[in-house]
């Protein structure tokens, strides 16, 4: 699929113009949509220096963008153009109801379980994090059916 991303309010916290903090798991989620071989654009009202921050900032984290606010790499907007661009779905904070977690937005792009890699690297991480045998992020990450 083709995912729009906003970034203020969605990938950090809203701090516009400054960068806030990543919100929790965005970038784990981000990474792993690309793994699964979703397109990825980022969305934003950012323009110019902004947008550069923007862009270097998610690079930084290790995601990085098919395309950003274009449809496509390389499209460029003119006044014939419409400036909606094309993707499967968006993610946003303005939605309706709001930004759920990432866990959630990524369970709804990818409802099955992970491949045995994914979630090695997830009890990987989860232990790092908790200092121990806590694997909280696996279960945020992978529903028990």
């Amino acid at each position: 699929m083709i995912i729009a991303v906003d970034f203020d309010g969605t990938i950090v916290e809203h701090k516009y113009p400054a960068i806030g903090k990543e919100m929790p798991f965005a970038f784990e989620t981000l990474r792993m949509l690309i793994k699964d071989g979703h397109d990825l654009i980022l969305w934003t009202y950012r323009d110019g220096e902004l947008l550069q921050e923007a862009v270097d900032f998610c690079e930084a984290n290790g995601v990085r963008f098919y395309a950003i606010n274009n449809s496509y790499p390389g499209e460029k907007y003119t006044e014939e153009v419409s400036r909606k661009i094309h993707a499967d779905l968006f993610i946003d904070d303005r939605n309706i109801g709001g930004l759920p977690g990432w866990g959630e937005i990524y369970h709804m792009i990818n409802p099955n379980p992970l491949d045995p890699h994914q979630m090695d690297y997830m009890d990987r991480w989860g232990k790092a994090q908790s200092g121990g045998g806590c694997n909280w992020f696996r279960r945020l990450f992978c529903r028990v059916r």
